[in-house]
């Protein structure tokens, strides 16, 4: 798996071949195995292609545009609303998108208790393991990903067409990739880790 971890990349131009769904379905149980705080499992994975797919991001459409308009529910965010553009350019050629939910989850527009939070921080960690399995056996299948969290700039559009229960946290683009990108510049060991006895 170490071989993985070192090619996997990042894929932002997808060839437009379907991927098999027995092939999406093994992705998706390489993020069904990850750890989870108390094995709680704290995530729903549903798979849009074609007009679903289409529809999806007419909504995410949508949400760009309305906090352009000065109707913005993430004002201070404004300045990555040129990436959320593109990602969503992205996320219309990539065959296969995943939404990610977390069943138990609240928006980020409610208020939440400390002890809430605190649980939020716990799923977010399982979740963020789960698509890391995920996106790690897509490259081990020869499947491109994008890991997406732009969606949070079209939350109340997304959650509404989606309809399910809980917390949205972000997307996976899947597809054959049509590019092979460069490793991109890691911190040097020694300016992130230390040892304390």
């Amino acid at each position: 798996m170490i071989e993985e971890i070192k090619t996997r990349r990042s894929i932002r131009r997808y060839k437009q071949y379907e991927i098999p769904t027995e092939v999406v379905n093994k992705i998706i149980q390489a993020g069904r195995f990850a750890p989870s705080g108390k094995n709680k499992q704290p995530w729903k994975f549903i798979v849009y292609g074609g007009d679903a797919k289409r529809n999806l991001l007419a909504k995410m459409e949508a949400g760009l545009q309305r906090e352009l308009s000065g109707k913005a529910f993430l004002p201070d965010s404004a300045y990555g609303l040129p990436d959320a553009g593109n990602t969503l350019q992205i996320m219309r050629e990539a065959p296969t998108l995943v939404v990610v939910m977390n069943p138990y989850g609240k928006s980020p527009f409610e208020q939440i208790t400390v002890d809430e939070r605190v649980t939020e921080i716990v799923d977010a960690l399982s979740i963020g393991a789960a698509i890391e399995n995920m996106l790690l056996e897509a490259e081990r299948l020869g499947i491109g990903t994008l890991w997406i969290g732009n969606t949070f700039f079209a939350y109340p559009e997304l959650a509404e067409f989606v309809k399910e229960p809980g917390q949205l946290v972000g997307a996976v683009a899947m597809g054959y990739a049509e590019e092979k990108p460069g490793q991109r510049p890691r911190k040097r060991l020694e300016t992130i880790l230390e040892y304390r006895y």
